[in-house]
């Protein structure tokens, strides 16, 4: 008899690294403990099969919510289709390691930025913790490019959630726009109010070994501010 996709992700699972896994994920339980480059290699299996019977599969195990995601960016199909199977995953987001492990799998923004943007419109807007960071760790993803800033920025800069995971992708988005960006990105950021965001994103630039000698100076000066 075949497997289920719940009996083979029991047989990965490694009791240790489900322990090492809860520590990451506060809050989070019916953790399997499954390796994520095996959870990777296991949706593109599914993907090139019958996928979707796969995701008819009731979700119990993080992993499982997991494989779901990596299923949906692996399978093969028009971005239309494949946007309407993750607006039906992103309520399923309860962690930032579903979130960004989601968001790595969504890799035909690269080629439908326009249609990803309509998209991702109403996420950066959301005051749900996780709906926005979505949308943020989508732009750091995919939309922090020269061509594509004047639309990222101010997207992440207008970013209204307010819980502690939405916010910290939005810092996290934006300490790379100063990396890349520093000419466009630092005024956005003196425009900020005193606040996490601003202090995260400063700190995660000056953590950077990309961040340039001029700007780390600046930054130190800005973060020294009252």
């Amino acid at each position: 008899m075949e497997q289920s996709v719940r009996e083979r992700l029991e047989q990965l699972a490694e009791p240790a690294y489900r322990e090492f896994s809860a520590g990451l994920l506060p809050g989070t339980g019916n953790i399997l403990g499954v390796r994520l480059p095996r959870l990777r290699a296991l949706a593109k299996e599914l993907a090139r099969g019958d996928w979707r019977a796969a995701l008819e599969q009731e979700d119990v195990f993080f992993e499982e919510t997991m494989l779901r995601g990596m299923v949906i960016g692996a399978a093969r199909l028009p971005p239309e289709e494949r946007l309407s199977l993750a607006a039906g995953f992103v309520p399923r987001i309860q962690n930032w390691s579903v979130c960004d492990s989601f968001c790595a799998g969504l890799k035909d923004a690269k080629k439908f930025p326009a249609l990803y943007r309509e998209f991702l419109a109403p996420y950066l807007s959301s005051q749900e913790e996780f709906p926005a960071r979505f949308g943020a760790v989508m732009v750091l993803d995919y939309f922090l490019l020269p061509e594509r800033l004047s639309w990222a920025l101010p997207a992440l800069l207008a970013v209204p959630a307010k819980g502690y995971y939405a916010q910290m992708g939005v810092a996290w988005a934006l300490s790379l726009c100063l990396v890349k960006f520093p000419r466009e990105t630092l005024p956005a950021l003196e425009s900020l109010p005193e606040g996490f965001v601003r202090s995260k994103a400063i700190q995660k630039a000056l953590e950077s070994r990309r961040t340039a000698p001029q700007l780390r100076e600046t930054l130190r000066q800005l973060r020294g501010q009252r």
